[in-house]
């Protein structure tokens, strides 16, 4: 029973530092590096949660997170992602198995692919000048989000 509670409390925490990410990237186009930290210091605590051992279940987390923060850093490098989109997606990946993690990379990208058109027929109908930044962050958010609710609060999955 404690250890479903500690689960829950750490998804909760995710949830909302995931919402404050939302939020901040929507008003200031901003995911700040202490939360980005946060989101990956409370990563080896879900795995203590969820009893993985440290080889090869551990070792696994810490590869996905980095192979996805590479993958992630190079779009960066080509001025295609924002830099705290790029280390929240890193983070996040350290919670999750590499198949989902590839889930929330889909649905982050259809989100994203929403969240642009809506900021671009914004940025438009206000007839600001230039290219409209992308708050990346929400997509991420909620695709984070969504893989929660479906994968650790519905009994059915």
């Amino acid at each position: 029973m404690t250890g479903d509670f500690f689960r829950l409390a750490l998804m909760c925490v995710l949830g909302v530092l995931l919402i404050v990410a939302a939020i901040g990237d929507l008003r200031s186009r901003i995911i700040s590096n202490r939360l980005n930290l946060a989101v990956a210091l409370l990563a080896p605590l879900w795995w203590l949660a969820n009893t993985l051992s440290i080889w090869p279940d551990m070792a696994m987390q810490l590869a996905v997170g980095g192979i996805f923060f590479a993958l992630f850093a190079g779009l960066f490098a080509l001025g295609l992602m924002g830099g705290g989109d790029v280390k929240l997606l890193g983070a996040l990946a350290l919670w999750f198995p590499w198949q989902v993690t590839v889930t929330l990379f889909v649905l982050m990208s259809l989100l994203g692919g929403a969240v642009t058109i809506v900021t671009v027929i914004h940025h438009r109908m206000r007839k600001k000048q230039g290219q409209p930044e992308i708050p990346y962050g929400i997509a991420i958010s909620i695709a984070a989000l969504w893989i929660l609710g479906e994968r650790y609060l519905n009994q059915f999955a």
